[in-house]
């Protein structure tokens, strides 16, 4: 089929392209209209795209890459993946941050109903999340971890699960507590504290959470951050790449278990992957092989990542 036609089979073309994409008429309709064969019809249809007559544009409510978004969800068998387009993925951290914290706002506020019991890992992002929520169907929220020591009050929001449920109106269930102890001991004299453990006896009635991965490296993960040098080099010897609310994976995406375990005020392993439902927040080229590693595992239903990340998923590149 040509490329160039005169004014009149332009013209035609246009009300068959119209019916189609704008009345929602079949090709066998549109065949009987105009008294081509529906074959006909699609050469036209086919034509009119390449040539520019009809252009199809997306206006999505969010800075979204469908096409790579698609290819994330496909490549590791997700219910979801929203991966922030290019201009959206540019910017410092702190701006990508506010930019994956609204989107996912979106999402929880529109997947969350009354019959949910949400958990939330400590995290910037998820801080950050919590603070463009504008509503949440009714529900209780949990925190499944304590926060990092030393930060400041802004970042570590030991709020931020309050005021996800007062904006919802259901019970919270905080952790009051570092998520890095010194030892066992004292991990096992606060998970018995009245309040941690009760926010301990909600795990098993979790059915959405909220969570982000850390890569182990770093300033890519508060729980690294947090640890002595030794522990944190042993703890990489034993082949760790990923953190989930201080629970690791190694690059297969298999669950490690090491001392860690042993003194951090978090939810466990074998609680996490009986959640029916988890969205993780993992953004930045630096997090990519850690993204992998947690998505392998089957742990995630929903991701939200940037073009960064994205781009660099090594099963997205053909190594896995």
């Amino acid at each position: 089929m040509s490329t160039e036609r005169d004014l009149a089979e332009t013209m035609r073309s246009a009300l068959i392209a119209h019916r189609f994409y704008r009345d929602g008429q079949s090709k066998m309709e549109i065949a009987d209209e105009f008294g081509i064969s529906r074959f006909k019809v699609a050469r036209v249809l086919d034509w009119a795209l390449e040539c520019g007559l009809v252009r199809i544009e997306f206006d999505l409510p969010a800075p979204v890459d469908v096409r790579l978004s698609d290819e994330v969800r496909a490549a590791y068998g997700l219910e979801r993946a929203f991966v922030l387009d290019r201009a959206a993925s540019e910017g410092d951290r702190p701006q990508v941050r506010r930019r994956i914290g609204a989107l996912a706002a979106r999402l929880v506020s529109e997947l969350v109903t009354e019959g949910d019991v949400l958990g939330l890992a400590w995290a910037r992002s998820v801080n950050v999340m919590t603070e463009s929520v504008r509503e949440m169907a009714r529900c209780p929220v949990v925190q499944l971890c304590g926060v990092q020591a030393g930060m400041d009050m802004h970042d570590r929001s030991v709020e931020t699960v309050r005021q996800l449920a007062a904006i919802s109106g259901g019970d919270a269930y905080p952790i009051y507590g570092p998520l890095v102890l010194p030892d066992r001991r004292t991990t096992e004299i606060l998970r018995r504290q009245p309040g941690i453990a009760e926010t301990f006896g909600q795990f098993g009635q979790l059915t959405k959470a909220v969570v982000s991965i850390g890569a182990w490296l770093p300033n890519e993960s508060t729980v690294y951050d947090s640890l002595p040098a030794a522990e944190r080099e042993s703890i990489a010897l034993r082949g760790a790449k990923a953190e989930v609310a201080a629970r690791l994976f190694d690059a297969e995406g298999k669950p490690l278990s090491t001392g860690l375990a042993h003194h951090v005020l978090a939810i466990s392993t074998e609680e996490l992957f009986r959640i029916p439902e988890v969205i993780a927040l993992g953004y930045t080229a630096p997090k990519a092989g850690a993204i992998d590693a947690v998505l392998r595992s089957g742990l995630v239903s929903t991701l939200i990542t940037d073009t960064a990340a994205a781009e660099r998923l090594p099963r997205l590149k053909g190594r896995g």
